[in-house]
């Protein structure tokens, strides 16, 4: 199999991915497909293999023979992690390149600063990396969701903690769209559960040095903590200075799980849990083809990121198919009614493109593995509760 390789222009923009075997009649058929993807930056641990993600997708339908009889052609350029970037990229890629379709960028920030572009030039946005439910709520028509919503990202922790008869919780979150939702839905699932939230405290974008936040929550005594963020960078310095700075908690959980956190801090990593929206031990259709080619193509695991681009693109792909037309009110039609299963996850969403049907998974890692602990129904073992001392192990 040959590799999916990713160029780009002097402008650091990724050029679009040409089909080998098209003629040049056959190209001008082909159904284009824009997006942006933090290729670069501070988000470009997401955003490569949700990159990756796409292209594998569209590796995989024009193997199939396309959809509406076309092969498609994913033009993807690099926001470089910046939602201003994306702006000028998605109105470059509607009204300048003409794109037929486009798919959505990584992350909340992202997605809500290009969703005003979408909707102003009635483009159908199916968002496979956004979760923060206000991007829903503003009366938009034509963007879909396909995460589970950010105030659940932290929800697996807080319903473990409670079972687990814990009583206090200290939350942190950066400053920014999806890590405050992230951690107002934690505040309020605690509090519904009769916890005690000991701390909250937003920090600014950028932070290097946790260990003032680190220090007050060594001071409440917090039984949990919890941490949204956008940055993978931050959870990681946050999990090296816990260890140096000696603050013990029962659970300590983040909202991405990603193997690079793991890489990153090596033994420091073991107990602590996170929210994964996919895990490869899934039983969804596809997934072990989309594994194992994904493997193939860029010798890495995938990510959830790049499950969830795969994912949103076979969900535009089937209301394509269902519509026979990429025209943005059928294709919304088709998928406020559509209930699927992509190899990502359940799809269903209401009147608004929110999603109902996804409510994601939390995992620990257990001797360097990422292990699924929450919800039972999917967990492959039990957690390791509850987390030792620094000193005990």
């Amino acid at each position: 199999m040959s590799r999916i390789k990713n160029h780009s222009s002097l402008l650091g923009f990724s050029v679009a991915f040409a089909i080998a075997a098209a003629s040049s009649g056959h190209t001008q058929q082909t159904i284009r497909i824009g997006a942006t993807m933090s290729q670069t930056g501070t988000l470009a641990t997401q955003g490569v293999p949700a990159n990756n993600g796409y292209l594998l997708c569209q590796k995989h339908v024009n193997e199939k023979g396309g959809i509406l009889g076309r092969k498609i052609e994913f033009l993807i350029h690099d926001d470089k992690s910046d939602p201003k970037v994306a702006i000028e990229l998605y109105e470059k890629l509607i009204t300048e390149d003409k794109v037929d379709a486009v798919m959505g960028p990584y992350g909340s920030t992202h997605t809500e600063a290009v969703a005003s572009v979408t909707e102003k030039h009635r483009m159908v946005h199916v968002s496979p990396l956004a979760a923060t439910t206000s991007i829903w709520e503003k009366g938009r028509r034509y963007i879909f969701m396909v995460l589970p919503p950010a105030e659940l990202f932290l929800g697996g922790l807080i319903d473990m903690a409670s079972r687990n008869g814990l009583k206090t919780v200290a939350i942190i979150e950066e400053d920014a769209l999806f890590p405050k939702a992230a951690g107002k839905g934690a505040v309020e699932l605690a509090k519904k559960q009769d916890m005690q939230v000991v701390l909250h405290e937003t920090y600014a974008k950028g932070t290097k040095d946790f260990s003032a936040i680190l220090a007050k929550v060594k001071a409440a005594n917090a039984d949990v903590l919890g941490m949204a963020a956008s940055s993978l960078g931050d959870q990681i310095i946050v999990g090296r200075q816990m260890k140096e700075q000696d603050v013990n908690v029962k659970m300590f959980g983040i909202a991405q799980a990603v193997a690079e956190f793991q890489e990153a801090l090596g033994k420091t990593a073991e107990f602590v849990y996170g929210l994964s929206a996919w895990e490869p031990s899934l039983p969804n259709p596809g997934i072990k083809e989309f594994v194992e080619t994904y493997q193939k193509e860029f010798n890495k695991a995938p990510s959830y990121h790049a499950a969830g681009a795969y994912g949103g693109c076979q969900i535009f792909m089937e209301a394509a198919r269902r519509a026979s037309s990429l025209d943005s009110d059928k294709l919304r039609e088709e998928l406020l009614k559509l209930k699927t299963k992509t190899i990502f996850s359940d799809y269903a969403v209401d009147e608004r493109g929110y999603q109902t049907a996804n409510k994601g998974l939390f995992i620990q890692w257990q001797d360097g593995q990422k292990v699924v602990v929450w919800p039972d129904e999917l967990a492959s073992a039990k957690p390791r509760f509850p987390t030792p001392a620094w000193s005990q192990r």
